[in-house]
């Protein structure tokens, strides 16, 4: 059987932090620390409403945390405002590694979905403003569970919708709560570590490749296989 790719996409297909400029307009020199601290927001009340089981989609989720952070520094920003940074989250660019990596990886032959936390709408908008869209075979989104990643049951759901099975299935994250959960509900997982300072949990659970640009992602999936 193929191998199925699963691409996440905030942080790993598109950079969340593509917002910096926008943000310099309204906070200054702590435009970077205030979409450090936006991103981390949003993340943790996708995590709090999945433990909850009180969801709203990932657009809420954003909303509010942008809420958060204006307070957090003392940015104040009209409903105007607002909807114009919301705007500029609809519309964030990729990473400079992408488009060659997705060529490489569908030249490779494997089936590839994008998997978001994002609503269906919003990321299928997201990848076709980046011109990326045409290299998946679709896109899978969590919000037809009525939950977030890492809940094992988006995982399984992912799996059920693409008609793939957990051995021949891949995640492909930058974020490793991500990757961590895609390893514990059975599939494998690639960490995508742009950056030489970034962390992976320390929980005992290693991703199966690590790769610090998705150029080099089809070459060690296919290395993996050998191995084997």
């Amino acid at each position: 059987m193929a191998i199925t790719l699963a691409f996440d996409v905030y942080g790993t297909l598109i950079d969340t932090h593509g917002v910096i400029s926008a943000l310099e307009r309204y906070a200054g020199k702590d435009a970077a620390a205030f979409s450090r601290t936006w991103r981390e927001k949003q993340l943790e009340y996708s995590f709090r409403r999945g433990l909850m089981q009180n969801y709203e989609n990932f657009a809420v989720c954003t909303s509010n945390a942008l809420d958060y952070t204006s307070s957090y520094y003392q940015v104040p920003l009209s409903a105007k405002d607002k909807e114009a940074l919301m705007g500029v989250y609809r519309s964030l660019p990729a990473f400079s590694d992408v488009q060659a990596g997705l060529s490489l990886a569908g030249q490779a032959g494997f089936r590839m979905f994008a998997f978001s936390n994002g609503s269906l709408d919003a990321v299928e908008a997201l990848l076709r403003n980046a011109g990326l869209r045409d290299y998946f075979l679709g896109v899978v989104s969590v919000d037809e569970m009525k939950s977030f990643k890492p809940n094992p049951a988006v995982y399984s759901h992912f799996l059920r919708r693409t008609g793939a099975v957990g051995a021949d299935a891949w995640l492909v994250s930058s974020n490793p709560f991500d990757v961590i959960g895609a390893i514990s509900a059975g599939m494998r997982a690639a960490w995508v570590k742009r950056t030489t300072d970034a962390i992976f949990d320390p929980w005992g659970i290693e991703p199966t490749i690590t790769v610090n640009s998705l150029a080099n992602l089809a070459e060690r999936i296919e290395q993996e296989g050998k191995s084997e």
